[in-house]
């Protein structure tokens, strides 16, 4: 499973890629994969908090 960064990052690219290109399709997609990574990192700190909390 990708972590939250590479598909942030991965988003990152695919967006710019898009424009690059004028493909509006690939720079949605790039903007989405930036979302779900945000969202990823976000639920790793909650998953580590309550970690930390159980030990």
């Amino acid at each position: 499973m990708a972590s939250g960064k590479s598909d942030e990052l991965k988003g990152r690219v695919k967006e710019a890629a898009g424009a690059l290109t004028g493909d509006k399709k690939l720079k949605r997609e790039g903007k989405a994969d930036q979302v779900v990574g945000k969202i990823k990192q976000k639920v790793e700190k909650v998953v580590d908090k309550v970690k930390d909390a159980l030990s």
